[in-house]
């Protein structure tokens, strides 16, 4: 099954409470009593994205922790990426060399292009729109097309015709 950590699950309602008041400097307890999320793992989780560049910090008695670029910039994909590392469904799906059965395997290109549209998928998704600060719907038109003409073409799960 393909599922997100519950980590990068709180990370996401870290960084939307964040998003919520982008200009103000937020403590990890006071997010921790916002959000709900336990004060040790809301530091865990606000130092992984720190170092990954999503938040920046300021020291001292008024300090906190503020997005650092606007919501708007920062991807669903970027959030994974940071907590869980790049999205890999296979072994093969991050590209060639990486499977002892490549060579006599027939499946690893279509599992390169179902990562490639899921990777794809999450770089369209913003922080803003994860938050509710984006009125714009989220879609994906392109992947919308594919399906429809799939689903058109008679075509199945993993691009199997179901009329053969």
């Amino acid at each position: 099954m393909l599922r997100i950590s519950k980590l990068t699950d709180y990370a996401t309602v870290i960084l939307a409470a964040l998003a919520q008041d982008p200009e103000h400097l937020h403590t990890a307890t006071a997010l921790a009593e916002e959000t709900r999320v336990a004060a040790p793992t809301v530091s865990k989780l606000l130092k992984q994205l720190q170092r990954a560049g999503l938040v920046s910090s300021t020291r001292g008695l008024h300090g906190g922790y503020q997005l650092a670029k606007p919501a708007t910039q920062i991807s669903a994909a970027a959030i994974l990426d940071a907590l869980e590392g790049p999205v890999h469904l296979t072994d093969c799906s991050v590209g060639h060399g990486n499977c002892e059965l490549e060579a006599t395997c027939h499946v690893g290109k279509v599992w390169q292009r179902l990562n490639l549209a899921i990777r794809r998928s999450l770089y369209e998704v913003s922080l803003a729109q994860l938050a509710g600060l984006d009125p714009t719907q989220v879609r994906l038109p392109e992947l919308e097309r594919e399906m429809k003409t799939a689903a058109s073409r008679g075509v199945g799960r993993l691009g199997v015709n179901r009329h053969e």
